[in-house]
């Protein structure tokens, strides 16, 4: 799986672990940056990911700032993407597992390295359940999308 990979100046600390993580599960990170410490604008990296995803260069995204709010907030503005912030294994999994969450939003200022690690794991080895109880809740959220998405 092709895994987009955007973050801001405060998701730079966690960053490195993330790439790492994907690469250990066997999965091929698109690094969109940033690769500096320089304050820069999270809304122009989780575009460019999230791009990635709509476009079919990637499957998933992650994307780190220092909330993860901000990441998240921008990348649900892109039709097609169904972002989350996950702090918490149990989100990480159940956002795809029954909401086809395709993006993974970190907060570099909240968790560390290792929690880091095991979020984007327990998230890239989730998949979605086929569900009818599920499934009509995605289709209610997607009519949504597709009334104010034009």
């Amino acid at each position: 799986m092709r895994v987009a990979i955007g973050c801001d100046h405060a998701g730079l600390p966690i960053k490195s672990v993330v790439i790492e993580a994907v690469k250990s599960e066997g999965h091929e990170p698109i690094d969109f940056g940033t690769d500096s410490g320089n304050r820069v604008d999270y809304p122009d990296f989780a575009e460019i990911a999230g791009e990635a995803i709509v476009n079919k260069k990637a499957e998933r995204g992650i994307l780190i700032c220092g909330s993860g709010i901000g990441m998240c907030i921008t990348a649900n503005k892109i039709k097609g993407i169904y972002a989350g912030i996950c702090h918490d294994t149990y989100s990480a999994h159940q956002g795809v597992e029954h909401d086809q969450m395709n993006v993974l939003c970190l907060g570099g200022q909240i968790i560390g390295p290792e929690l880091a690690k095991e979020l984007v794991i327990t998230f890239l080895r989730a998949e979605v359940w086929e569900s009818e109880r599920h499934q009509k809740r995605i289709d209610k959220y997607k009519k949504i999308e597709s009334r104010n998405f034009k």
